[in-house]
């Protein structure tokens, strides 16, 4: 690898000081690849790339306790204060509920979303208070938080590479779109509709972390059960050893799910019995539901929108998936708040250890090399909803109304080809 003195000072004149996946992909690269042999090229840029990945990460991954603390007391106190309004009305006035619950569906959002924080160890200072706050936030949230985060954590480290991580959706290619059937492509279509998303809200935080929960423990009392008739000279735990399960993937994983739910089905006991078990959870479903579809909408957005890039996994590149297959959701400031700053999504994926309270400072110091990130607005998100297909020949994700327009008779792939970033060249077999 050739020194970096060794780069002639026209190069390094041309390189700009601020530099991210972005400006060394179409500046350092651009500029240079006339003076240098390609291969000490690549492997002189991506050390630089890092170098200034690292060091711009540095600047913002410093985080506060005081200000998280400050966070969380914002979030829970008022949620408390408006859930107690609800139930006030409940007994007295509906309208008092009414008006309570568009405030209990932000709040409840904001909880998901500093849960998310405490998953990625950025909120806090500490791994040990990450870990506590995740642990509360997620029984208000009803979701197990280490479980999630482990997912989460699978999705950022294969961002962009669509052949691993699908998002919540699970986002069908075009060739797993076109082999269905008229009504489950009406299905599909309808499970990604706006419309739907507090149903899959509901699902994804009430049913689903109590339902996988239980049937995983039953099959797992089973499994040790016919294991130790058959075999009763080995010990439980040796047969406990041997239990496979797709709901979680080690006894930790289980273990925060059984205190998640311990904890959760305690309080709904205890809050069923002090406001009403109908009452009660009216009020849990619906706040819940919302804002877990309003969470799901906003995270889908992030990914899935018009030609976000979506590889497969020979051509995957981590960070053209953070530049490329991410986009910046222009919120208004209250929403940005609600929302714990998501929107930026973009800086989130390159450095997920800033905390949430450093992503605008972040952005509004380094825009000028963002400038090639997507971005949306709030007008936007009905129409990103509808790129939910992976084009793998052409690497993105696109909208059926394209798809069908490229299977026309007229269309590309009619032919046998396919769009790759604007030039036409021979597709894979169908």
């Amino acid at each position: 690898m050739p020194a970096i003195s060794a780069v002639p000072h026209r190069v390094l004149r041309a390189v700009p000081h601020r530099l991210d996946a972005r400006s060394i992909a179409l500046g350092v690269r651009r500029r240079i690849r006339s003076s240098y042999p390609e291969g000490a090229l690549n492997t002189w840029s991506i050390q630089l790339f890092e170098e200034q990945k690292r060091a711009l990460g540095r600047q913002y991954t410093r985080r506060s306790d005081l200000t998280a603390l400050t966070q969380i007391l914002t979030t829970l106190c008022p949620l408390v204060g408006l859930w107690w309004l609800a139930v006030e009305g409940g007994l007295t006035s509906r309208w008092l509920t009414v008006v309570a619950l568009p405030g209990m569906c932000l709040f409840t959002l904001r909880v998901f979303a500093l849960m998310h924080e405490c998953g990625h160890s950025s909120l806090f200072r500490t791994s040990r208070l990450n870990r506590a706050f995740g642990f509360l936030l997620g029984v208000v949230a009803g979701m197990p938080q280490y479980v999630w985060s482990q997912h989460h954590h699978y999705h950022h480290t294969h961002n962009g590479n669509w052949e691993k991580y699908r998002g919540p959706y699970t986002t069908l290619s075009v060739d797993e779109y076109a082999a269905m059937t008229a009504g489950q492509k009406r299905l599909y279509r309808c499970k990604c509709s706006i419309l739907l998303a507090p149903a899959v809200g509901f699902v994804y935080l009430l049913f689903n972390p109590r339902y996988t929960w239980l049937r995983g423990s039953i099959a797992f009392v089973s499994h040790v059960a016919r294991k130790k008739i058959a075999r009763p000279d080995l010990s439980m735990k040796a047969h406990a050893a041997g239990f496979r399960t797709r709901y979680w993937q080690s006894p930790r994983e289980y273990w925060h799910m059984f205190w998640n739910n311990l904890v959760l089905l305690s309080a709904w006991a205890l809050l069923c019995w002090a406001c009403g078990t109908g009452l009660f959870f009216l009020i849990y479903a619906i706040s819940l539901s919302v804002a877990g579809g309003a969470g799901i909408v906003l995270f889908t957005v992030q990914h899935n929108f018009e030609h976000a890039y979506a590889s497969d996994g020979e051509h995957w590149e981590y960070d053209r998936g953070a530049i490329d297959g991410t986009s910046f959701l222009i919120l208004p400031g209250y929403l940005n708040w609600f929302t714990a700053n998501i929107g930026y999504h973009h800086i989130h994926h390159l450095f997920p250890k800033i905390p949430n309270y450093c992503l605008v400072e972040c952005h509004n110091k380094y825009q000028h090399l963002f400038a090639d990130v997507r971005r949306l607005r709030l007008s936007d998100i009905r129409q990103a909803l509808k790129c939910i297909l992976w084009d793998a020949r052409a690497r993105r994700i696109i909208t059926i109304a394209e798809h069908r327009r490229l299977r026309s008779p007229s269309g590309p792939y009619s032919h046998g080809c396919s769009r790759d970033s604007g030039t036409v060249h021979l597709a894979d077999p169908p």
